[in-house]
This record gives C-alpha cells, structure tokens and sequence, in this order.
C-alpha cells in the first residue's frame, strides 16, 4: 500500500506499507523524520505526539493508512528553518530538556495548549494538558517553567 500525506508542509509518500504500520513508524524509518519518539507503543507516554489536521495525537495509535491525504506537523515542522518555535526555544532557555527522549511530545502538546489558549495558562491548566506526556528524568517543574516561558513570550508577541 502505498500512503500520501502533508508532512511538515511538504507531500510525502511512503510506499510497502503493511495494514499495521503506524504513522510514528512512517514518520520515522520511512520519512526520516525521528522527533516523534517511540517509546510505549500503547499511547500512554506520549513520546510520538504530533498534529494530526490540527489536533496532537500519540502517532503509536494511529494506523498510516489512517492519515493518507492528511496533514501531519512533527516537533521538526514546529520551527521555521533554522530558527526553533517560540516552544522548543521555551524548553531550551528553561532547561527543561533533560534526556530528550519525552521533550518532542511535551513540545507539540504545549504548542497546542499555548495555541488554544489567549492568556498565559495557570500551573494547573498546563499540568492537565500535559498529563499524557510521562518524563521519568524530571520533576516537571522545568517542563512547566518552560510552558509558562514560552505562553509568556508568544503572548507579548501578540
């Protein structure tokens, strides 16, 4: 089978792919694109989130004839060129990367959050919209110091 989709703003093709391949195993080892981690494999963790047509989704649970025709934004998408989205710059100036293995998914899914959200987010609202994303080097508190940062900067952006 052969899948078509939108990746990080350009038409893509993967060809041989098997009915239950995932997207994250497309993204990765056919499209070369490994921000997206692989880690559970059960959508619990959150490691392979990404923008599916605008909405974050663990790219593990979602089969790659699924998102054939659509539109996919990895964490590499999120930057413009060279220069790093106001989020990924965020998790940097915070040092709220540690490992690095969970920081792509943590970075989609506060993108969206930031997105979504006029105001800087309370503490609570990221923690809630964070909770998919399981980090095992952290305590979190950078990871939400990172978010507040970044929801800061994009608001006087504004």
């Amino acid at each position: 089978m052969r899948v078509h989709l939108d990746v990080n703003g350009q038409r893509m093709a993967a060809d041989d792919i098997w009915e239950g391949e995932s997207l994250l195993y497309v993204l990765r080892e056919r499209l070369g694109l490994p921000g997206a981690k692989n880690a559970c494999e059960q959508g619990e963790c959150g490691s392979c989130t990404v923008y599916l047509d605008g909405v974050p989704v663990c790219a593990c649970l979602v089969a790659a004839g699924q998102a054939e025709g659509r539109e996919v934004i990895t964490v590499e998408g999120l930057a413009t060129g060279d220069q790093l989205d106001e989020v990924q710059r965020s998790f940097v100036d915070a040092g709220a990367v540690q490992c690095g293995f969970c920081t792509p998914g943590l970075i989609v899914q506060a993108h969206s959050l930031i997105e979504s959200t006029p105001e800087v987010p309370e503490d609570a609202d990221i923690r809630e919209a964070l909770a998919g994303n399981l980090c095992r080097c952290t305590g979190y508190e950078k990871i939400i110091d990172a978010v507040r940062l970044a929801a800061t900067r994009k608001k006087a952006a504004r």
